[in-house]
């Protein structure tokens, strides 16, 4: 043998999260696919400028200790790669980079046959290879269009659900505010983000609760409205779905945690203006 491949690049680990989330374990790169739905990515610093959203179809290049909270009916793929390639590639990687699939079209294929190589019990070699091809794939990320693949309706109404989800009433009222008809915007969000806008809307408001859950003591009925829920028992029932946890349970997990959130910056400058 010439080289150890394994030493090259090779997987540290492969996780599939579909509910609940987790934070990435060591690796010299980690990769993000949300095959399905969407996730937010919180870095391990706690800063809340760092955090990603992706749609469906978005991956992601970030760091060992990322935070993975995936939406409703979301699913996940994350890698995370080790070697000497990958530290190298890792070094030129100083923030967390987030881009559409499509514009490096093998990479989701990539991370697929590597989940697949695992599941089927490969030899360490074998997932050498595959983890390599997943490395080279992404090795042209930083020069992928952001937005590339996602409609200017679609990145105005993801725009107005993060400026004023706390204010806005429904979908309705979002299709009115951007001169569409709900049917046409639906079709185009689901169609470029993989989930509706009232499904991203009430995972928007759901990452905003958490923030406030953490850090502050209000009440829950004060929670709902300061998010846009109608009222403490539809919210407590949404929070559930997507988190697993009543709203009181989390905050006694979480009570005191630093949860980077823009969107709590956002609420607290609403709250002075």
């Amino acid at each position: 043998m010439l080289f150890c491949a394994s030493a090259l690049c090779a997987p540290c680990f492969v996780r599939e999260i579909t509910e609940g989330g987790g934070v990435l374990p060591d690796a010299a790169l980690c990769v993000v696919l949300a095959s399905s739905g969407r996730c937010t990515l919180a870095p391990p610093d706690g800063d809340g400028d760092g955090v990603l959203t992706l749609a469906a179809g978005d991956l992601a290049l970030v760091g060992a200790g990322t935070a993975v909270t995936p939406g409703a009916d979301s699913h996940i793929l994350c890698a995370g790669l080790g070697g000497e390639a990958a530290q190298k590639a890792a070094a030129g990687v100083p923030r967390a980079l987030r881009f559409d699939g499509r514009a490096c079209p093998g990479a989701a294929a990539a991370l697929a046959a590597l989940a697949a190589a695992e599941d089927a019990g490969a030899d360490e070699e074998q997932l050498a290879v595959c983890a390599f091809a997943l490395l080279a794939a992404v090795a042209r990320a930083d020069e992928a269009p952001r937005e590339s693949g996602m409609p200017a309706l679609v990145r105005r109404a993801v725009a107005a659900i993060e400026q004023n989800f706390a204010g806005l009433y429904g979908v309705e009222e979002l299709s009115e505010q951007l001169g569409v008809s709900k049917s046409h915007l639906v079709r185009a969000f689901r169609a470029a983000t993989g989930t509706t806008p009232g499904q991203y809307l009430t995972a928007v408001r759901i990452e905003a609760a958490k923030a406030l859950l953490s850090l502050r003591d209000d009440s829950l009925e004060l929670v709902a409205s300061m998010c846009g829920f109608s009222g403490a028992n539809y919210f407590c029932k949404a929070f559930k779905k997507h988190t697993g946890m009543t709203p009181a349970a989390w905050r006694a997990a979480h009570a005191g945690a630093a949860v980077p959130s823009p969107l709590l910056q956002r609420l607290e400058r609403n709250m002075y203006v």
